[in-house]
């Protein structure tokens, strides 16, 4: 099977369709499945050679949380460096009744037995997909890896645009609608897959929302996937509701320590399965994977897990701060796409913005520019901008929506990284403050010859 990529000449940026297409041989006559390069990735890397070769970019294409490690955490994984046995796979004791309390501290009663820990969440959404048994429900734009893995993964998928309101979960609605049509075609809806908060719109699904979506797949008998990892990014911490406050029963959290620590390059992501026989049924399924598939998360990072989910007080201000930065610099970089003219819903948790630049297509008409594709090359060609079209989330590609990431903005050395964090004005800083007038520039000056 062939996951194609749209767009692909060389050097532009690859952005993948959404539904995972039938299967065809490739040119060794095999039907394997091909995936284009994760456009996320890929546009780190781009930004990273040119600036290399001397090129001003304002990076705004890469979710990585762009702050330094905090001390304890170095200490406890220095500690645990001689710590170089296999161990079980679902992690050990100590680090899953450290992720169990986690999750209890959050009204969510859980039992060590309910986690299973990974090199990354990515993994475990892999093996999730994996272990299903019929098709998934994606929203329509979801993060970019999604629609990618169903298809490594065999699973069919079906696309529910987005409520107006947020992105993250499907309109309830359309997806009554598209579950009715998938049945009537003889395919097997198995599950449905929301980001609370989203990755790529930056927004928070309202509780009442989160509400219809659970009841529906009640109904339908669907599992939920719920992707968490930017839960404690929430701005208003008092406004997340998760699915599985909802319907416990049938929902999988996954979450893990790359955006609310920093700590992306560590690969520490764990699921929180549901109590009783599908919890137990799926641990099972999970684990078999697991063994086969990764062995366990190295056991360096599993002290590292237990230190983080204990959450001592260094921490807890850690996260705290970290979220005050995100929160005040996604805010700012939001006020500079309005004022450009592009709609944009508001930032809710995370780092990310969707600006729509559809108001300003009369001004692009002389520019080539005829979908997020071209517009995101562009931006960065012409004006210096690193963004990913929204299209390599599944979005349409006549659209001019893009997705920004604004957590490379806090500086370039570890030392601007932390007086960004500890500022009480981080856009005073000159290494903040620069960028974003150079986006704003940017923007003021797209269109013109």
């Amino acid at each position: 099977m062939v996951y194609a990529a749209r767009n692909e000449l060389p050097g532009r940026i690859s952005a993948p369709t959404l539904a995972a297409p039938a299967a065809e041989p490739n040119d060794t006559g095999r039907g394997d499945t091909v995936v284009a390069h994760s456009a996320t990735l890929e546009i780190d890397e781009r930004v990273r050679a040119r600036r290399a070769a001397g090129q001003p970019v304002v990076h705004l294409g890469f979710g990585e949380a762009g702050l330094p490690v905090l001390p304890s955490v170095r200490e406890v994984l220095a500690g645990a460096a001689d710590r170089n046995a296999y161990g079980a796979v679902a992690g050990s004791v100590p680090a899953r009744e450290a992720a169990a309390g986690y999750f209890t501290r959050r009204d969510l009663a859980t039992d060590p037995d309910q986690v299973i820990y990974a090199p990354g969440s990515k993994a475990l959404l892999f093996a999730l997909l994996a272990v299903l048994d019929g098709d998934v429900v994606l929203p329509q734009p979801c993060w970019v890896s999604y629609a990618a893995q169903a298809a490594l993964a065999g699973r069919g998928v079906i696309p529910v645009p987005i409520p107006d309101e947020a992105g993250g979960i499907p309109d309830p609605g359309r997806m009554e609608h598209a579950l009715r049509a998938a049945r009537a075609e003889g395919r097997v809806p198995a599950a449905v897959i929301l980001t609370l908060p989203d990755n790529p719109t930056g927004t928070l699904a309202p509780a009442e929302l989160v509400d219809e979506v659970c009841a529906l797949a009640e109904r339908e008998d669907l599992l939920i996937i719920s992707d968490e990892i930017y839960r404690d990014l929430a701005f208003q911490q008092g406004d997340f509701h998760g699915p599985a406050t909802v319907v416990a029963e049938r929902t999988v959290i996954t979450t893990g320590l790359s955006k609310a620590t920093a700590l992306g390059g560590y690969r520490v992501g764990l699921a929180r399965l549901p109590a009783g026989a599908r919890g137990m049924t799926l641990r099972t399924e999970l684990v078999g994977v697991a063994s086969e598939l990764w062995s366990s998360l190295a056991a360096p990072m599993q002290e590292v897990a237990r230190h983080v989910y204990g959450e001592p007080d260094d921490v807890v201000d850690y996260v705290g701060r970290c979220r005050r930065l995100h929160a005040t610099v996604s805010k700012a970089v939001h006020r500079v796409f309005i004022s450009a003219g592009t709609r944009c819903l508001e930032p809710a948790g995370g780092f990310y913005l969707y600006p729509d630049f559809a108001p300003l297509r009369g001004r692009l008409g002389g520019t080539g520019v005829a979908g997020g594709a071209d517009l995101a090359e562009l931006l960065l060609t012409r004006h210096g901008v690193g963004v990913l079209p929204g299209e390599a989330f599944g979005d349409d590609p006549r659209a001019l929506r893009v997705r920004v990431a604004t957590s490379l903005l806090y500086g370039e050395t570890e030392d601007q990284r932390w007086q960004s964090l500890n500022s009480e004005d981080p856009l005073s800083l000159p290494w903040v403050a620069e960028p974003l007038d150079r986006l704003r520039q940017a923007l003021a000056e797209l269109g013109k010859r």
